[in-house]
């Protein structure tokens, strides 16, 4: 491609370009490897294969970055070239690729600081939500000082291209029609390559996830993300007869105390519980942001973030051997209230036509619970309030308004300004939403009503900023300072929530959303999914560590079996504490589905990839087993048969 350009000198310009393009590929790429060097492989072998699929990656990027400017080039007849719109387009248009693209070349660095990943859906998600995340980038990053920058170095390179003749040569030069063909041919056939014959995941060629993310380029990874964000199961990953994967599902489901009650290719059952009771505990659920089991001293941290939590893991029902489902909120809050597997792609909270779905919100509205849903900022974002609106929950949150969520019109409260005293740009710290909830379970105590309410925190998240004073770690200075200040707020809530006259009859249950960080060398990082989960001020059970090995869709599960309900179910977690419980954790990223048992690992990946691991605890590593097929038939259909009861509206 670029001997085609460099034959005339009407594409000098282009071709700079690109070669400009894929060299800070290539550096950003090296920046990478330096980052990761205790991770990454550096056997020669694996070094250049890095390098080379990087390399391949970068000249299809930049295939369909050329694709409108070759266009144009092109196009323009050879009367027109030169002329001061021929310049002023030209100029403009280089001036605006070469900022977008030197502003994404150092969103990677961010992105990769947070993720260890190349841009992926996550990336895609971030930019629809504009107005959080460019608060959170200008409270983290010295925002007008990198704009600054990104604008000096944009107009060092254009500096760069006009002393190397690049616009001098482009604004001189004709081309002849056999030259317009040839670089508009092969702009266009490597662009059609990678289009429809590339998969990103190709890159993912080494058993070092490091050296499999650093391969890729991020502006094509982005818009394979775009494009791939949500998948059908059967078309992506390995399958087998839907009957038998639900036969398989069902014989996991059974269990002493429940009874199918729908032929139909579904799971619904009923839960018989024989001591059934007519009390209704309040319960109080905290989903806290990034809460990894790393940051406890109960699992080895020594740097005393989180006492207060410590504490409790001695004082209440404490899950030390849970494991999220997946590394974002909105796949923990899937997994609580769906009690479904991840199924790949994006999360169900984030599809459209998930109103209406059988929740746990269920099973509390047929008790007649007032159930509610706090979000401390705009619970538009990730599409929250759209979910938990649509499957009967009230909103309280720092938007505005009402909310029509698939034809449903939901109530929603505003968080008034009187009711903040800190506030950053996920939404006010975690005391003044614990506050709002008091306020508001004070009214249902009033009222005389049960109440669920669901609250989502927000302190443990980038700019990791809070109230000064409240913890000994500076506000802002990183997450072991947010940690330790939600496990405050945690402690404050528990203090004033004792005094209040509901308390007695009102459980808590704290549970992480996914843990802080997901990356790793393998393909799963397993320790990373590893989460704390509590039942606090259950007066009718005793206080108990539970070792089994559990899944955040059991969380529900266990709990209504401890209040002994009857119910309704169509959900995949079960009873962790019955004698028929079967110990396994489900988990994953959106596009690799994971069953684990105990030590024992299978990974579905898309273009139906399967590989099974033995997982060794102490190093976190995964070690490669021959294959297990009915440890393979299994994992399968645990996904196979979520995907397929949510597409067909089996679980509405």
């Amino acid at each position: 491609m670029f001997k085609i350009f460099r034959n005339t000198g009407r594409f000098t310009l282009l071709a700079n370009f690109v070669l400009w393009f894929v060299t800070v590929s290539l550096l950003l790429r090296f920046t990478f490897f330096i980052w990761e060097n205790s991770e990454v492989s550096w056997n020669i072998v694996n070094l250049l294969r890095t390098l080379i699929t990087g390399l391949f990656f970068d000249i299809g990027a930049a295939a369909f970055i050329c694709l409108l400017p070759a266009l144009y080039f092109v196009l323009m007849p050879n009367r027109w070239v030169g002329s001061f719109v021929d310049k002023i387009i030209i100029w403009i248009f280089t001036a605006l690729n070469v900022f977008i693209f030197t502003f994404s070349f150092f969103a990677e660095i961010t992105f990769w600081e947070e993720f260890s990943r190349r841009f992926n859906f996550i990336a895609v998600d971030y930019l629809i939500y504009t107005h959080e995340v460019v608060a959170n980038i200008n409270e983290s990053y010295p925002l007008p000082f990198l704009i600054s920058g990104i604008v000096l170095i944009t107009a060092l390179i254009l500096l760069i291209f006009y002393k190397r003749k690049a616009f001098n040569l482009t604004f001189k030069s004709t081309a002849t029609t056999k030259q317009r063909i040839a670089v508009i041919s092969t702009v266009t056939a490597t662009a059609l390559l990678f289009g429809f014959f590339i998969n990103n995941a190709s890159a993912e060629w080494s058993v070092n996830r490091y050296n499999s993310e650093i391969s890729k380029n991020g502006v094509y990874s982005f818009f394979a993300a775009f494009r791939n964000n949500q998948m059908k199961y059967n078309d992506f990953y390995t399958s087998i007869d839907q009957n038998k994967a639900l036969q398989i599902v069902e014989n996991k489901l059974k269990s002493s105390n429940s009874t199918f009650t729908d032929k139909s290719n579904s799971i619904h059952r009923t839960i018989t519980d024989t001591l059934d009771s007519s009390v209704k505990k309040n319960l109080v659920f905290i989903m806290v942001e990034s809460l990894s089991g790393s940051f406890m001293k109960e699992f080895g941290n020594d740097e005393n973030l989180t006492p207060f939590l410590d504490s409790l893991a001695q004082q209440s029902i404490f899950f030390e051997n849970l494991y999220a489902t997946g590394t974002r909120t909105v796949r923990g809050m899937e997994a609580v209230t769906l009690c479904i597997p991840p199924t790949p792609g994006r999360s169900i909270v984030k599809r459209p036509e998930n109103a209406n779905l059988y929740t746990i919100r269920n099973v509390f509205g047929d008790k007649g619970y007032d159930c509610n849903f706090f979000y401390g900022g705009d619970g538009y974002f990730d599409n929250m309030n759209a979910y938990f609106g649509g499957n009967g929950f009230s909103i309280y949150d720092r938007g505005r308004g009402s909310v029509l969520s698939d034809k449903i019109q939901t109530v929603r409260h505003n968080i008034t300004d009187d009711e903040v005293t800190f506030e950053n740009a996920w939404g006010i710290c975690d005391e003044d939403i614990f506050n709002k909830m008091l306020s508001v379970a004070d009214e249902q105590y009033k009222n005389n009503k049960p109440f669920f309410n669901y609250i989502m925190t927000t302190s443990n998240h980038r700019p990791y900023s809070y109230p000064e004073g409240k913890v000994d770690i500076p506000s802002g200075t990183g997450r072991a300072g947010a940690v330790k200040y939600t496990d405050y707020a945690l402690r404050e809530l528990f203090k004033k929530a004792s005094t209040k006259p509901w308390f007695k009859n009102t459980v808590f249950v704290i549970v992480a959303d996914h843990c802080a960080s997901s990356a790793g060398k393998d393909a799963i990082d397993v320790a990373n999914y590893h989460i704390p989960a509590f039942i606090v001020n259950f007066d009718r059970e005793p206080n108990r560590k539970i070792e089994q090995q559990c899944s955040q869709i059991d969380l529900f599960p266990t709990l209504f079996s401890l209040f002994h309900w009857s119910y309704e179910s169509d959900f995949f977690g079960k009873d962790v504490l019955s004698n028929d419980f079967e110990e396994r954790s489900l988990l994953g990223t959106y596009r690799k589905l994971v069953l684990m048992k105990q030590d024992k690992v299978m990974i579905l990946s898309d273009q139906k990839g399967q590989d099974f691991y033995k997982w060794q605890k102490d190093k976190n590593e995964l070690t490669l087993k021959p294959m297990d097929k009915s440890f393979l038939d299994e994992t399968i259909s645990w996904y196979e048969t979520a995907d397929y009861l949510y597409n067909n509206k089996l679980l509405q």
